[in-house]
């Protein structure tokens, strides 16, 4: 994270700060964006994109003490943040705030019961935040992306024999070709943007057309 913060610094010339917090405890979160805040003079986009080294597995498979896990740390930090920025952006009555969560809510998935569980939570939070933040300017959504090829994530996912076998399966869908990195970020430029200035509450999935695949 810090190399990616050196490397927005010096590829858009403009002031990057690396972070380091648990944005799961309310104390991380809180002080993320009191930090955030108070070196930029104010809080107009915020993106939440945190990812658990989660690995689908069936729900009899998992340890019952391991769901626990899944859920907070794939959800809880989001809605933590959320809630630190609406604080912030309420009073200046603007801001865009954009979610990453996931095609597991949006399509069931053998072995993605945690985690779509946890995804249904951040699409619901984001949607309920929408429609209360909309009155003071602040705008909430969502990108559901399914697997980012050259990511972490999607590596782990392919060197197991049960993940392996379900996300070829459903890649096999995406006929507009895989989501790379650079199309989930350009989706988030767009909602962060004025040009999305009437957008909010919206779940939008970033797939390559796997979700509508028949």
């Amino acid at each position: 994270m810090e190399a990616a913060a050196a490397t927005v610094a010096e590829e858009a010339s403009a002031t990057s700060t690396f972070i380091s917090t648990d944005v799961n405890t309310v104390e991380g979160a809180t002080a993320l964006v009191g930090t955030a805040t108070e070196q930029m003079g104010g809080l107009d986009i915020v993106v939440n994109s945190t990812v658990a080294p989660y690995m689908p597995v069936l729900l009899h498979d998992m340890p019952i003490q391991d769901l626990h896990a899944v859920l907070t740390q794939q959800a809880l930090g989001t809605l933590l943040v959320c809630r630190a920025a609406i604080d912030v952006m309420r009073p200046a009555r603007s801001g865009a705030i954009v979610n990453i969560a996931s095609d597991a809510q949006r399509v069931p998935t053998p072995g993605e019961t945690g985690i779509g569980a946890a995804m249904a939570a951040i699409i619901t939070f984001s949607q309920t935040l929408a429609v209360e933040a909309k009155r003071y300017g602040v705008r909430v959504n969502v990108l559901t992306p399914s697997m980012i090829v050259g990511t972490g994530s999607y590596e782990r996912a392919m060197a197991a024999a049960f993940s392996k076998k379900i996300f070829e399966r459903i890649t096999s869908q995406a006929h507009l070709g895989l989501t790379e990195p650079q199309d989930l970020a350009n989706a988030i430029l767009f909602l962060a943007s004025p040009l999305a200035r009437r957008i909010t509450g919206q779940v939008i999935s970033v797939n390559g057309g796997i979700s509508v695949a028949s």
